[in-house]
């Protein structure tokens, strides 16, 4: 048994290294200048009881460095103060549009209906969505993700960061579970099998919402508004990457387990609902990564072959290192480097539990 574990083992490492290689598509992109759109551009941003938040942030996306654009802000349904303090800062900036839902006996609580409504309100050809919780990295965001829309690449996948919180284990494990998600559809948009974005930071064009016939066709399911849209409506021709430091979008994250755990049930939710290709690799990827701890664990515990066990994890280490390294870099995450390998059996194996608790019971509020 034990010899066939092993031989398991080795097929495993070749597999994680497969995929190594495959992320080094984005580890070694180099970010791609070009001149900023002349058009006019919304902002969308959809808010629920984001008060705080908005008092925060929207300051800072409504000065963005940019020539012309609008910033579209649907209040749904919130009970807090938002929608005074929205009408009293709309008196300062002309440019901001406020939307707002009211409960009433029609009203369903979903983003989606929130976001369509958001969306018909804009104006522009050019659509930019990001939280009310995010804060743009630089009075440049919304040039650099401009500055990534061409005649032909109408869909822009950007990253949405967390801020960093020292002496914080939790809050490595959580920027680095978004390191990881962002690696990944980088990457394989990088390849040409383009499969999802983050709300957080993602553009496209309205004719794409328009020619999908919106979010009909998964307006039953609470989340994905962005990453089943963009598994919908993205190709190899039509998506591009936005990834300078310039272009990020950082968000405050959740400070325990708890909360965290529970927004990652709902988000995974999602993943049945993406093309099987996208599927198959991002399940073999995690599965890769489980068998590859269990039975580096298993085959120590017994001492079989010790030696050449070690020096198979090290060379996995090694590629890990030398490309989640560089990407840690490239997503301005460097204090994660150190952190990788006891991060990434951490994420292992929460996930596992995050996947039987959703086979027991999927969550149902968004």
């Amino acid at each position: 048994m034990l010899v066939i574990l092993y031989v398991i083992f080795t097929l495993i490492i070749t597999f994680q290294i497969s995929f190594f290689l495959l992320f080094s598509r984005f580890a070694l992109a180099i970010v791609q200048k070009s001149p900023p759109l002349q058009q006019k551009i919304s902002i969308i941003i959809c808010a629920k009881n984001e008060a705080e938040n908005l008092k925060e942030n929207l300051e800072k996306i409504l000065t963005q460095n940019y020539h012309a654009f609008e910033v579209i802000v649907v209040n749904d349904a919130s009970t807090d103060n938002s929608l005074t303090f929205l009408q009293k800062i709309q008196k300062k900036h002309q440019h901001l549009t406020i939307i707002n839902i009211s409960k009433s006996t029609n009203y369903t609580g979903n983003k989606k209906n929130a976001l369509t409504k958001g969306i018909i309100a804009t104006s522009t050809d050019y659509l930019i969505f990001t939280d009310a919780d995010c804060v743009p990295a630089s009075e440049f965001w919304l040039h650099e993700i401009s500055s990534t829309f061409s005649s032909q690449k109408t869909i822009v996948l950007g990253y949405g960061s967390y801020q960093k919180i020292k002496n914080s284990l939790l809050n490595k494990l959580i920027r680095y579970e978004t390191l990881i998600t962002a690696t990944q559809y980088f990457s394989y948009a990088k390849i040409g099998l383009p499969y999802m974005g983050v709300g957080r930071n993602l553009a496209y064009k309205k004719e794409l919402f328009e020619k999908a016939n919106g979010l009909e066709s998964h307006k039953h399911i609470q989340s994905g508004d962005d990453d089943l849209f963009i598994n919908q409506i993205a190709t190899k021709k039509n998506t591009e990457i936005c990834f300078s430091k310039n272009s990020f979008t950082i968000s405050k994250p959740h400070t325990t387990f708890k909360n965290w755990y529970k927004q990652k049930r709902r988000h995974i939710t999602t993943a049945y609902y993406y093309k099987p290709i996208h599927q198959f690799l991002l399940g073999s990827y995690y599965s890769s990564q489980l068998l590859f701890w269990v039975l580096a664990i298993i085959l120590l515990a017994f001492s079989f072959n010790w030696q050449l066990v070690i020096i198979l994890i090290v060379i996995r280490l090694v590629f890990q290192y030398a490309i989640l390294g560089n990407i840690t870099r490239k997503l301005n995450e460097k204090d994660l480097f150190l952190w990788l390998p006891v991060l990434d059996i951490l994420l292992v194996f929460i996930q596992i539990t995050l996947y039987i608790n959703n086979l027991i019971a999927k969550p149902k509020s968004w």
